[in-house]
């Protein structure tokens, strides 16, 4: 049931935390994945991961936050791949723990980036996804459902990214492409950087997941994006899956 061999992915992001840990289960999985993020090193250390494992990968640089990065990148992928099956949109970043009194147009300029950066990515992929009937998985955050204290614009920026889904999902599903939205809650550098620098947050959020744990970003997150990806979730579109240990559970 989620057997990708023989298919083609891109996941953004993915030279380090939730990114890297899709990327690896996608190749697990049989993927053939492109492994792109801003920092080269990064994604050729997850390359590095992948082909060690046995998988197949590439690594390339890529700020998604620029239309003609996106869309140089997307065609060196179709030109060495061939075709395009998956895409991941995990790349973000944002500045955490600022009051929404406070937050700047900088802050929000950062948080939208990733935001900016799935809509490119998904333009520039729609022809491929087309042609492959595909599968598009935008990572999204517990953060905007919850509207957690200090997270405003990285909240937004989440919450647009999963409007923005939803549309995509209705105007794609007559072309066969699939777009769902899967919500983490698992280890990262950026859930490192927290532990670091604001003891106790971390752990406090951990204790208000109902399994009482930090998910993993292969085994969990990772896992249920292989499956959403293949026929296994055929009939799925428009959804917002939550792999964070139940922090959030929906009525």
């Amino acid at each position: 049931m989620s057997d990708l061999s023989g298919t083609h992915a891109i996941v953004t992001g993915a030279g380090q935390g939730v990114g890297r840990g899709i990327a690896l289960a996608l190749a697990k999985a049989g993927a053939n994945v492109a492994v792109v993020g801003r920092t080269l090193e990064k994604c050729q250390n997850t390359v590095a991961e992948i082909e060690a494992a046995g998988g197949r990968a590439i690594a390339l640089s890529c700020d998604v936050g620029h239309r003609d990065e996106v869309e140089s990148t997307v065609q060196q992928v179709f030109q060495l791949f061939g075709s395009i099956h998956i895409l991941v949109n995990n790349a973000h970043t944002s500045r955490p723990l600022v009051s929404m009194v406070d937050t700047s147009d900088r802050d929000l300029a950062i948080a939208f980036k990733g935001y900016y950066g799935a809509v490119y990515m998904m333009q520039a992929c729609y022809p491929h996804l087309q042609a492959s009937r595909g599968s598009v998985i935008n990572l999204g955050s517990v953060a905007g459902l919850r509207g957690d204290h200090g997270m405003m614009a990285y909240a937004s920026a989440k919450e647009a990214l999963r409007a923005m889904s939803r549309t995509a999902a209705r105007e794609w599903g007559p072309q066969g492409i699939r777009v769902n939205v899967v919500c983490p809650f698992s280890e990262s550098p950026g859930v490192q950087y927290m532990i670091d620098t604001h003891p106790g947050f971390i752990d406090e959020l951990t204790e208000q997941t109902a399994l009482k744990q930090l998910g993993r970003s292969e085994q969990d997150v990772g896992a249920t994006v292989v499956f959403l990806c293949s026929d296994g979730g055929r009939f799925m579109t428009g959804q917002t899956l939550h792999v964070d240990g139940g922090i959030w559970i929906a009525p």
